[in-house]
Formats: structure tokens, C-alpha cells, sequence
């Protein structure tokens, strides 16, 4: 399984972060929780996404939609404001057909929100910052 390098916001130290773990990530210098972003595709979905413990925002998108790419910063933003209390998946529908298919995915990017496996929310086009947290927050909190 692939890790990433992030670095704390708060001491600045860099952690390596899991794909997939028990728990949630936290800084090993000084143990405040840490943004967690991973990919996923048809192999390790399960896995990644559905057996985290967090609530999970799955992004579906593909490297050649320019909306796709103007909502990366704001859910990277929104992973890093809310470290610790969700996890970020990011699916390349390119290379993921399965779980396109599964999710009836038709349009990118396509967001959903994911609780204890289950999709509490789903939604379709580029928002904001602002109101995709707020969307992420009111789907977290009709479901926990």
C-alpha cells in the first residue's frame, strides 16, 4: 500500500501517512492529527475507503477535467482544516472503470461522502471551498 509525505501544520515535522490504517494519522513529534489523502482504484477501494474509520470524502475525477482541477485545492484545504475528522480519497475514473460503474458515475468531478462504508451524500460538479465544507460538515453530521 502507498504512503504519502505530509508535513504537520503545527510543528512542520514530516510524517509518512498511510493509505489505509487503523485510527487516524497524527504527527509523530508532536501527535496532533494529520490531513489524510490517499488514492484508491478498483483494487484497493475497499480497503482505503470503505473500511476507514473516519468519514470519507471520495473525490472522482480524471487528470484532463479542468473542473476536477479547480476542486483539488479546496478539498485538499477542506482535509487539512478538518485533519483528523475525515479522510480524502481521490479515484482516477480512468483508471478505476469498476467503481465507475459501480457508482453510476456520469459526471466529473463527482464527490461523495462515505460513513462506516455507507454513501450518506453525492454530488456531482465544482463548488466553492466554502460550500463544499459545509456540505462535507452537514452530511459528517446527519450521519454520526
Amino acid at each position: 500500500m502507498i504512503s504519502t509525505t505530509v508535513a504537520c501544520s503545527n510543528c512542520g515535522k514530516r510524517n509518512r501517512v498511510p493509505a489505509a490504517a487503523d485510527g487516524v494519522p497524527q504527527c509523530g513529534n508532536c501527535h496532533r492529527p494529520l490531513p489524510w489523502i490517499a488514492e484508491a482504484g478498483d483494487d484497493t477501494f475497499a480497503e482505503v475507503a470503505e473500511r476507514a474509520g473516519p468519514p470519507v470524502i471520495v473525490d472522482f475525477w480524471a487528470d484532463w477535467c479542468g473542473p476536477c482541477r479547480m476542486v483539488t485545492p479546496a478539498l485538499e484545504q477542506i482535509s487539512q482544516d478538518l485533519a483528523g475528522r475525515v479522510k480524502l480519497v481521490k479515484v482516477d475514473v480512468d483508471r478505476s472503470p469498476r467503481l465507475s460503474e459501480r457508482f453510476t458515475i456520469k459526471h466529473i468531478p463527482t464527490l461523495m461522502v462515505m460513513v462506516r462504508g455507507e454513501v450518506v451524500a453525492q454530488r456531482a460538479g465544482a463548488s466553492p471551498a466554502h460550500e463544499l465544507r459545509r456540505w462535507v460538515e452537514d452530511a459528517v453530521r446527519a450521519r454520526t
